[in-house]
């Protein structure tokens, strides 16, 4: 939470409260996933274990968000390879609670179930990038707008600590640059704005 207040991006912010956390308690999905419906119709799906990307994406535009439900190993505790609860629940549902942040999930699922593999392979990356690790500037400084940074402090503290190059966000770069999800990443997009990054990816998956 105290680097969220200093690196996450006003979006994130403002939708956390959304979503009732209370600090003493574990969130149940159930109840995640209900406020979350109640405020832009999509809602948690628990699943046992990882999906393809693909799947994970057409479901989207049903406004489902496929979520796991087990706990990083203890002995990562900063950083995970694979999607866990605190990825889904910290990094994930407050954005999902925001009208026009759903929309571009829900365009991205729209996309998959037209795309051909090679169009899913530059799907995956511009989520990857954008909604996953992007950036956004908010007064000059380079905030958290992706899950993954959002919750991995490990993440976080490497923008922060500036260890990582920061590019900018140009989608059809984006959507070119593959990734390595095992471990932190190197190579991060940063937009002049939320209303940039998110504006771009709308064109992008509409276009």
């Amino acid at each position: 939470m105290p680097l969220h207040q200093r690196l996450a991006c006003a979006r994130h912010l403002e939708a956390w409260p959304r979503v009732g956390f209370v600090e003493a308690e574990i969130p149940q999905l159930a109840d995640v996933s209900a406020r979350l419906q109640a405020c832009t119709g999509f809602r948690l799906q628990p699943v046992a274990g990882l999906v393809t990307p693909r799947v994970f994406m057409e479901h989207l535009a049903d406004d489902v968000f496929l979520a796991t439900q087990y706990m990083r190993h203890h002995s990562r505790p900063f950083y995970t390879p694979e999607p866990d609860v605190i990825h889904e629940l910290c990094g994930h549902v407050a954005l999902l609670t925001d009208p026009r942040y759903a929309q571009i999930n829900r365009l991205f699922g729209e996309a998959t179930r037209r795309a051909d593999d090679p169009r899913v392979e530059a799907l995956i990356r511009a989520y990857w990038f954008g909604l996953e690790f992007g950036l956004v500037r908010e007064a000059g400084v380079p905030k958290a707008f992706g899950a993954g940074l959002l919750s991995s402090i490990g993440e976080l503290g490497r923008v922060a600590a500036g260890d990582v190059q920061l590019r900018p966000f140009v989608i059809d770069e984006v959507a070119r640059t593959s990734f390595d999800t095992t471990h932190y990443q190197d190579t991060l997009f940063v937009a002049d704005s939320e209303d940039e990054l998110l504006g771009a990816l709308e064109r992008w998956l509409t276009g």
